[in-house]
């Protein structure tokens, strides 16, 4: 039917409501721990870990997950079509007609303008034309190394003109979205990984560990009420696997970092969190992971605090009840209030 794997994790047997407890009684329901993966949601590898009294029980959990994404992921493209609008429909038709899409898209739409005001328009969904010139160099870099080269500035500020979020013209009684501007384009990468999480962990069971390509999400406590540890990957991987490992039960932890999309040129890396101030790779920070109860929001706020200062990205973390860890180097690691007393000692 699709690409997923899945394997048992745990042989060890784990009481519900008693995971500390040393024997099994017959009343109690005794579950495994087992771990589905899929290749091929928003280009990436979204994996999921629970407990469940059987293999079919959880494969159940994980079909019905998968489909949730599989939407989200057709919805939020703008690169393919398929039997329903989507950001690509609309970006087709800039400048054109307005269209009528699913209310999915609206609300994504809507948040996303929030975002961009919370964030002083470091979160741009409008910044299609100018993220698509580097998506382009950075491919062809990847492909051919020794040919790697930078976008045009004269066509990045070119680009920049056509950024107006406010040219993205929501309709919410029409269920439309016309872009006002023939040359703005739609780019929802920052943003719709962590938005569709936090959608799709809203209507799952509790008790899972939701992965979609490093937009982590738990949806409740392990067994025996019992936190699930997620660890934040080192920007230095031959030193360490993870700089810290943390504890959640209902949270999402998402980082940003220079090390996860990047190519060369002339022997200097060129990430893909790009500065709509700049046009160029944002170059404050290392990696920034950001720890809230809102998957789509974290997502948002991780891209905007790897761009601003620590000043900057500290006040609106607390205005949104998040937590914060800005690398700078591996000497230069620091914390919001709060952070710590969720690390893993």
């Amino acid at each position: 039917m699709f690409r997923k794997w899945l394997f048992l994790v745990l042989a060890t047997l784990l009481l519900t409501g008693c995971g500390n407890s040393p024997e099994i009684k017959e009343t109690e329901v005794v579950k495994k721990q087992y771990q589905a993966s899929f290749l091929n949601l928003f280009d990436t590898v979204t994996t999921i870990l629970g407990y469940a009294e059987t293999e079919e029980e959880f494969e159940k959990i994980t079909d019905d997950i998968y489909t949730k994404l599989e939407k989200y992921h057709k919805l939020f493209d703008i690169y393919r079509e398929y039997e329903i609008n989507n950001i690509k429909t609309i970006n087709d038709q800039a400048g054109i007609a307005p269209v009528e899409v699913d209310e999915e898209i609206i609300e994504l739409l809507l948040d996303c303008k929030e975002y961009y005001y919370m964030t002083g328009g470091k979160v741009n969904v409008a910044m299609g034309s100018v993220l698509n010139l580097w998506h382009e160099a950075r491919e062809d870099g990847v492909d051919n190394p020794l040919e790697s080269y930078l976008p045009d500035e004269a066509a990045l500020k070119e680009a920049a003109l056509h950024c107006d979020i406010e040219d993205v013209v929501i309709d919410e009684e029409a269920s439309t979205v016309y872009i006002a501007d023939p040359k703005l384009r739609l780019d929802v990468g920052a943003v719709a990984k962590g938005w569709a999480t936090e959608k799709v962990c809203r209507e799952i069971p509790e008790g899972l560990l939701v992965s979609v390509g490093g937009n982590v999400r738990a949806t409740g406590p392990k067994p025996g009420d019992i936190p699930w540890v997620v660890g934040i990957e080192s920007p230095w991987k031959e030193n360490s696997d993870y700089v810290h490992t943390l504890y959640v039960n209902r949270e999402c932890v998402v980082t940003s970092g220079d090390y996860q999309r990047y190519y060369t040129v002339d022997g200097e890396t060129y990430h893909h969190l790009i500065d709509p101030e700049t046009l160029y790779p944002g170059k404050k920070w290392k990696a920034v992971s950001v720890v809230c109860e809102d998957s789509g929001l974290a997502d948002a706020l991780s891209t905007a605090l790897f761009l601003l200062s620590k000043e900057e990205g500290e006040k609106i973390a607390k205005q949104h009840d998040a937590y914060v860890m800005w690398i700078a180097s591996e000497e230069e690691i620091y914390y919001s209030d709060g952070f710590e007393t969720i690390i893993k000692r």
